[in-house]
């Protein structure tokens, strides 16, 4: 079954590229368009997408402003922001307001479709200099007690708190699945955690990747 897409943009040339890319693709049905963050929620409340794609500034009501209302209504809504903004201040208020992506406008065709395909699936998907600035923010504000977790621990622990499958941190660390596996072992072990969503609640509580 494919997923509906609503496209939310006040630049018509983008949503119309964007129609054309997801329809090359058998996974995705482009629903409807909206100009703005106002149209955009009357078309979400008549549509009932599955998937939002949303532009962080558009004319009149904003993206963010848009997400927060749609978030207020629909919480199982899955929207990712599609944006020129790459300050990480944007995505730690986007995330915080529920959205589940949050990608570049010079994105890649590819990257774009994997991000879609990710957050579609349940997980979230955050543009990679994006989530640098995250991760270095983070590493000098978190309150971690030195010495508690290594370097490679806190990277890790990061990327498990973002969403990332093992595969995914392996490939993006350049380790093995088996060294990732070892690695979330020895932090559950420091921590005291025992679930995935531990890991990603004290990750989020000691400022480690900041979306909440």
């Amino acid at each position: 079954m494919s997923l509906r897409v609503l496209l939310v943009d006040d630049h018509a040339v983008l949503r119309s590229g964007l129609r054309l890319l997801l329809q090359t693709q058998t996974d995705f049905e482009v629903i409807g368009e909206a100009a703005d963050g106002a149209q955009g929620l009357m078309e979400i409340r008549k549509r009932k997408p599955d998937l939002v794609i949303l532009d962080l500034s558009m004319p009149g009501l904003g993206g963010l402003e848009t997400l927060k209302q749609v978030m207020g209504e629909q919480p199982w809504l899955k929207v990712l922001i599609l944006t020129m903004h790459d300050d990480a201040e944007f995505v730690r208020t986007a995330l915080t307001a529920g959205a589940k992506g949050y990608v570049l406008k010079r994105a890649a065709d590819t990257e774009l479709l994997n991000a879609l395909r990710i957050v579609g699936a349940g997980g979230t998907y955050i543009y990679p200099s994006v989530a640098a600035q995250l991760f270095t923010e983070a590493a000098r504000e978190s309150k971690v007690q030195a010495g508690k977790l290594s370097t490679r621990e806190v990277e890790v622990l990061q990327l498990i708190a973002l969403g990332y499958t093992q595969q995914e941190i392996a490939e993006r660390l350049a380790l093995s699945t088996k060294t990732v596996e070892t690695h979330k072992a020895r932090i559950s072990e420091k921590l005291g955690a025992k679930t995935r969503a531990e890991l990603v609640r004290y990750a989020i509580s000691h400022g480690m990747v900041q979306i909440d």
